[in-house]
């Protein structure tokens, strides 16, 4: 690593460098933010303080919500400091850290997506074998690879993108260091990241058509069911998951396989917005507002705060 690019500051453009505005988008972020954060340690606290939680749909939904709450925490907060007190820079140390661990949550929470798709096809198409295929051993195997790909990613990525020393102005117009920007400023062509992007994505696209191939026998089974009350609670547990998968690889998808405009778009922060921000943010919503056993959860836990 060079050492004028280690000891350098990158300069954040954000969405806008206008004052008034910077200090709007700082408090939309804000409230986006503590939603959030409230949003996902309540599912924390439901699932584990609930014992009728305590089941491997569940076990797996806590560890969504963990990575969301440290998803959100990596970008968001710098970009509301920088927005609110009129600053645009981040330590390159900092800019380090914020792509290492985007791609150790972002990586784990596609491959404990793609391992939620798996629970709820063993439990609709082989419900008998369910409790066998899905014990507590086997769930905490399989949450620990998905932690471990995603560090071992990380590691991968961080050490390719910054291997290349940085030219020319430290400009980085995004409201984060994401990984296509820095590559923008990279002196020389970066062909060890851009290999390792390439993977990632290839492994991405698997889990997304191992999650789609799931699904369609989820849907087929489902339509068979008899009860149209086993048919519905299939649905609101399985739809859900479905759009939140849908949502954020696609944005990612369009994100690091599109080529970098020439001159820089409030639209690119918007994509990014929606891999990053959006997903940690809608998930919550998604999994307890249309879940009856989350809602359940929740009124025995008002219930026991009251007395």
């Amino acid at each position: 690593m060079d050492n004028s690019t280690s000891g350098s500051t990158f300069f954040l453009t954000g969405f806008s460098t206008v004052p008034e505005l910077q200090i709007l988008v700082g408090l939309v972020f804000s409230m986006i933010y503590l939603a959030a954060v409230l949003g996902n340690l309540l599912i924390i606290i439901l699932t584990t303080q609930d014992r009728r939680l305590h089941t491997p749909m569940y076990f797996f939904l806590k560890n969504l919500s963990f990575l969301d709450l440290c998803l959100i925490s990596i970008t968001v907060p710098k970009s509301i400091t920088n927005s609110l007190l009129n600053t645009n820079t981040i330590s390159f140390s900092g800019c380090v850290s914020q792509v290492f661990f985007f791609f150790f949550l972002a990586t784990t929470e596609v491959s404990l997506l793609t391992v939620m798709s798996y629970d709820r096809y063993v439990a609709i198409c082989y419900p008998l074998r369910y409790e066998i295929l899905m014990s507590h051993r086997a769930c905490v195997q399989m949450a620990a690879s998905c932690w471990v790909s995603g560090g071992l990613n990380a590691i991968l990525h961080t050490a390719a993108t910054f291997s290349v020393p940085i030219c020319g102005p430290h400009n980085i117009h995004q409201f984060f260091c994401d990984v296509p920007q820095l590559l923008s400023l990279s002196c020389s062509y970066n062909i060890g990241e851009i290999v390792v992007v390439g993977l990632s994505l290839v492994l991405d696209f698997c889990c997304f058509v191992f999650i789609d191939v799931s699904y369609v026998h989820i849907f087929i089974a489902v339509l068979n069911m008899p009860s149209k009350e086993g048919r519905a609670k299939a649905f609101s547990t399985c739809l859900p998951h479905l759009m939140v998968v849908t949502l954020f690889l696609s944005s990612g998808f369009f994100a690091y396989l599109r080529p970098l405009p020439k001159s820089p778009s409030t639209f690119d922060l918007i994509v990014s917005a929606f891999y990053t921000v959006v997903p940690p943010t809608v998930n919550p919503l998604i999994y307890s507002l249309r879940n009856k056993d989350m809602k359940m959860a929740l009124r025995r836990l008002k219930a026991i705060s009251v007395l």
